[in-house]
């Protein structure tokens, strides 16, 4: 029986034929894996791995470990715009690796490494969960997550929701209080409903005109 202390991918590796988009597996070659992650964690987790790959010196069968990311515009509640990067996948990494007992030990045994994505396989005696064996991702899988993280349109994020309470700092209405009911990112602006006169009225703002009541 196989206990925690003692996994390893040679024990799981034999209890399911491996299944692959490909119409055939090298179990020689570098393939494509993804890993989940703690959340959050994911640039730590390729920092340690990277490390741990090079004091464990398997650099030639851990060949390469990624975070698919997009770029990402944040605006500031001042209406500046800060550039940063999205993850395409939070929660996971990908490594391109060959798969064997060492190397799954140097990526399972790194911090906040939760697992491999696979297909799960039924402990033996029927007691406990299942081990996960690593799945390879198909070419045509890669090529479309890396594509995407290339080609995909700047992802703009504000601090600012439908329904926010917000006080106008700027601007013919100054001191005015409203409730936003459109936000336009792209833009840099948003649509908020004022009372003016007795009456909700929609007024367009600029986000720097605006500041978002706690």
């Amino acid at each position: 029986m196989t206990s925690a202390s003692d996994e390893s991918y040679n024990s799981i590796a034999p209890e399911a034929n491996m299944e692959t988009n490909e119409e055939s597996f090298d179990p020689n070659a570098s393939h494509w894996y993804a890993v989940q992650v703690a959340s959050g964690c994911e640039k730590r987790v390729k920092t340690n791995l990277e490390q741990r790959v090079q004091t464990m010196d398997v650099a030639e069968r851990i060949v390469q470990v990624e975070i698919p990311q997009t770029p990402a515009v944040k605006i500031r509640k001042d209406g500046s715009r800060q550039n940063s990067e999205e993850k395409v996948f939070p929660g996971y990494v990908l490594i391109r690796m060959v798969m064997d007992d060492e190397t799954w030990q140097v990526v399972k045994n790194t911090p906040n490494v939760i697992n491999f994505v696979g297909a799960e396989q039924k402990r033996r005696y029927g007691r406990g969960r299942g081990h996960v064996k690593p799945m390879p991702l198909g070419a045509a899988e890669v090529e479309r997550i890396f594509k995407r993280a290339q080609e995909q349109k700047p992802v703009i994020k504000i601090d600012m929701a439908t329904g926010d309470k917000i006080l106008v700092l700027s601007g013919p209405f100054k001191d005015f209080e409203g409730e936003v009911i459109e936000v336009s990112p792209e833009r840099s602006k948003l649509k908020a409903l004022l009372s003016i006169f007795g009456r909700d009225t929609p007024v367009e703002l600029e986000f720097n005109q605006v500041q978002k009541q706690s």
